[in-house]
């Protein structure tokens, strides 16, 4: 008989989940044990269902797990069975949770089937779709135990950890079975025992290798504090693989973290111990004082105290403190001792490298923003503040300026502005420049090269405020002020006649007129050389700067004229200058026009067209007389006449010109001849106009014939009418002195000059008998028969050219006399304006308004009120004061 076809169905279909669900469930002793990240495997039946337990129709099928005892780290969830099916002894999976209790689960039928709903939508006697569901067992595990075997499992491994024996445990299982701890609420005990484990390990061994050492020096206690902070560092990485988990979801919300809690225990049970705390700290101190001293210092141990103190965050409460101390007694010994036993270019050179080693090591080793802004601020006070006397001395930066000490008067400037210092010794930079321009002043020896030292002198003054003091301007108002002051000394020596004229503004047109004859020749070395070198220091492109003549003589005029500038008393340069110029331009020796033009509009610029007026009429004289003589040769021409000589005259306006004095001479037949011609030209064109011959002035060309070759000689007026006195005479044939002063009818003393040019100069076409420098009454003279050159055209030495103490004397008088007429008309015009003054307040005006044209010391302007009160100009009050007389 054949089964029924719902019934063989409904077999088949039992039969199968069966046997499904007996293979699924099957022990399987060889299996390896499960890892902490293992998952259990899922069961889905027929009807696709997720749940993990089965069950027939017919009744309850209870699932056996066989457990392996594989290792310490792999315990079973279920109860161990034995052969016998009795039940064995709970053990807990540290990968699984205690939690899953029944009371948790879903609540089944005691039959242990849970109904189906029935299928309204069935069709047919068929039978109907249940799901089937297996049943785990019941857990009942104590929190207590299961905290307990994983605790001991992870002590163990703590202990093998800290004894850094080989690591043969698995870190994944062991994260595993923290993380479960965690989340049954057990993270604060699991903490706890973590802290007081670690306390224990680093209190006690980790402590003790840095205590066997206390009896060495600082450096070797350092040593062993750093090995140990080494083993510790390493063996927090397997402490953060381990409690990773509890790290981040127990501690940080706390805002606390396993690596500071380590780091506080090392702290607070090793550094901050009262024996090994000072120690470790001046064993870092030690190596700087290692370096310090020049010696080899251990960089790498160094550098890893930085750190180690960075981390444990003891560095700004320990090791700066102490460093700063100790680096403070260092330095205070340093600067006191350096600066005593050497100069202060040593010593400034010395300070710099001490400063820059400094900062270098903050730099190398990472030290703190603090430590570096402490550390130069206690450099700068030790070095250069509390050392100010010791770097502004007078006389060492005396010393460093006279020897041109540009780098190191830089470095001292740098050092101290660093303390923005650097203005403070702006007064021994004064008092250095006034006494040595005040030496140079009144040298009478060296009076002709007075100029060329101070321009020697302003330009290594110059380079040094450029370049040495990077152009401060408090340094350049006290270069200037300096220089004003000593260029305006006054004293009443035999060079200046007694009178309280100034010498260098005497010096600066003579030098002036140097430069103006000679042009670049007349340069000196020294001068163009510095010249040229400062234009290629400004001159940063081009290495190889050239200078014509007229840039070299244009460039020492501007030099010129920065000391013209601090001349106050204007009027002994004007006087000078004025002389000297005149002779230049009658006697054609300027060696540049332009440059003669150039200096005029600087003197215009600086002064004003006042001063200048004159200096233009001369030469506007100038150009009238060629214009003159060139009209006058055209009227020769036209008329037939022929003069027996080239005549060429120039005339002069006597208020623009220096004035002259006659000199008393007899002018030969011919040029008197086309002298008075002339004359009477001029005067028929200019009626009214009286003109006065200064032959003294005059120069002129004469050719000469001598046994050894023809020559044309350059000559003054007086040398050529003394030479054709000898026209016509024996080579051997002497004319005595006394003949002489009769044919020329010139006073001895010019006599003489003009004899002592012809034959006692380096060119003598005239043989003095007997052969000597100085001119006497009782010589004799004849043509020099041995005279030549190798030139035809020969210029013998103008003595018009050299000025006399005569001259020079009567300038400066003249300039003194013009300065008191100055200052009576300065007073009478304060006077008109105030109509009363007192005796103080008129001074103090009279100064301000002289002093570009040369001030008067007070008792000058107070004899100078006497006249003006003797002249009724002024009358004094009963209270001292004074009112101007109308």
């Amino acid at each position: 008989m054949s089964a029924n076809p719902a019934d063989r169905k409904r077999k088949h279909s039992s039969h199968t989940i069966h046997e499904l669900f007996t293979a699924q469930h099957k022990p399987n002793t060889s299996a390896a044990p499960l890892s902490p990240s293992s998952k259990r495997g899922k069961f889905d039946n027929t009807s696709g269902s997720k749940d993990k337990e089965t069950a027939t129709g017919a009744g309850i099928v209870e699932a056996s797990l066989a457990m392996s005892a594989a290792d310490m780290y792999h315990f079973p969830s279920s109860k161990r069975v034995d052969a016998g099916g009795r039940g064995g002894k709970e053990v807990v999976e540290i990968n699984s949770s205690p939690e899953n209790s029944p009371s948790k689960r879903p609540s089944m039928p005691k039959n242990g089937i849970r109904k189906a709903t029935p299928n309204m939508h069935a069709h047919g006697s068929g039978p109907k779709r249940m799901l089937v569901k297996n049943f785990k067992p019941a857990r009942k595990v104590d929190p207590k135990d299961f905290f307990d075997q994983v605790w001991g499992k992870v002590d163990k491994a703590l202990d093998i950890v800290f004894s850094r024996e080989e690591i043969a445990f698995s870190l994944e299982e062991l994260y595993r079975g923290v993380e479960n701890l965690c989340r049954q609420g057990m993270a604060g005990e699991v903490c706890e025992r973590l802290v007081q484990k670690c306390e224990g390990y680093v209190g006690g061994a980790l402590k003790k290798k840095v205590k066997e050492i206390v009896g060495r020096k600082n450096v070797d206690i350092l040593r062993g504090a750093l090995q140990a902070w080494a083993t510790w560092g390493e063996q927090l990485k397997y402490l953060h693989w381990i409690f990773c988990y509890m790290d981040r979801a127990y501690l940080l919300p706390k805002q606390q973290s396993l690596h500071e809690i380590a780091v506080d225990l090392f702290r607070k049970l090793i550094f901050e111990q009262p024996k090994l705390n000072s120690k470790i700290v001046d064993g870092a101190c030690d190596l700087i004082a290692v370096d310090r001293a020049g010696e080899h210092m251990d960089r790498q141990m160094f550098s890893d105290a930085i750190k180690m103190f960075h981390e444990m965050q003891v560095y700004t409460t320990y090791l700066e403190p102490r460093m700063l101390k100790l680096s403070q007694d260092y330095v205070v010994d340093w600067a006191d001792r350096i600066s005593t036993e050497n100069g202060l270019a040593d010593y400034v050179k010395a300070a710099k490298a001490l400063m820059k080693a400094e900062m270098e090591r903050v730099e190398v080793f990472g030290l703190d923003s603090s430590t570096r802004r402490d550390l130069l601020t206690l450099l700068e006070d030790r070095l250069i503040s509390s050392k100010e006397s010791r770097l502004i001395n007078q006389d060492d930066l005396a010393g460093l300026l006279e020897d041109n000490a540009v780098n190191d008067l830089g470095a001292l400037y740098s050092l101290l502005e660093r303390r923005r210092l650097g203005a403070n010794i702006r007064l021994a930079f004064m008092k250095w420049i006034e006494d040595t321009g005040t030496a140079i002043v009144f040298d009478e020896k060296e009076q002709d090269n007075m100029v060329v030292k101070l321009l020697c002198l302003k330009r290594q003054l110059d380079t040094i405020w450029k370049l040495s003091f990077h152009r401060n301007a408090e340094l350049g108002h006290g270069l200037r002020e300096a220089f004003e002051t000593f260029m305006n000394k006054t004293k009443k020596t035999s060079t200046t006649w007694n009178t309280d004229n100034s010498k260098p503004g005497e010096m600066i047109a003579k030098y002036v007129d140097v430069l103006l004859r000679g042009g670049a020749k007349a340069i000196p070395a020294q001068l163009s050389r510095t010249e040229k070198q400062l234009a290629v220091a400004e001159e940063e492109d081009n290495e190889d700067v050239v200078f014509d003549e007229d840039t070299e003589v244009n460039n020492q005029l501007d030099q010129v004229l920065d000391l013209f500038r601090f001349v106050h008393g204007k009027a002994v340069f004007e006087a000078f200058y004025k002389k000297d110029l005149a002779r230049r331009l009658l006697m054609g020796r300027s060696a540049s026009a332009d440059a003669e033009r150039s200096m005029l509009a600087r003197l215009k610029t600086e002064c004003g067209a006042g001063f200048t007026a004159n200096l233009e009429q001369m030469f506007k004289d100038i150009e009238l007389g060629r214009e003159e003589m060139t009209s006058y040769k055209m009227i020769l021409e036209e008329r037939n006449q022929k003069l027996p000589l080239d005549l060429n005259v120039n005339i002069l306006s006597a208020a623009a010109w220096p004035t002259y004095p006659d000199v008393p001479v007899i002018i030969p037949t011919q040029i008197k001849s086309a002298i008075d011609k002339f004359e009477t030209h001029y005067k028929s064109k200019h009626s009214g106009r009286k003109l006065d011959w200064k032959h003294a002035l005059a120069h002129c060309q004469i050719k000469a014939k001598f046994p050894r070759g023809n020559k044309e000689l350059v000559v003054s007026s007086f040398q050529a009418i003394v030479l054709l006195l000898f026209n016509g005479l024996a080579e051997d044939e002497h004319v005595d002195y006394n003949t002489l002063k009769e044919a020329t009818g010139l006073p001895p003393a010019e006599l003489s000059r003009t004899l002592q040019s012809l034959a006692c100069a380096k060119l003598r076409p005239l043989t003095k008998h007997p052969k000597s420098r100085d001119i006497s009454p009782t010589d004799t003279f004849t043509l020099n028969a041995s005279f030549s050159d190798p030139k035809y055209r020969i210029k013998i030495n103008t003595v018009q050219l050299k000025e006399t103490l005569a001259e020079n004397k009567e300038t400066h008088e003249r300039v003194a006399a013009d300065r008191n007429y100055e200052t009576q008309a300065a007073i009478v015009r304060i006077l008109k304006a105030r109509k009363k003054i007192n005796h103080s307040e008129l001074v103090a005006e009279t100064i301000r308004v002289t002093r570009s044209r040369g001030t008067l010391d007070v008792g000058g302007i107070k004899r100078n009120i006497d006249r003006l009160i003797e002249k009724e100009f002024l009358e004094r009050e009963e209270d001292g004061g004074y009112s101007y007389v109308a």
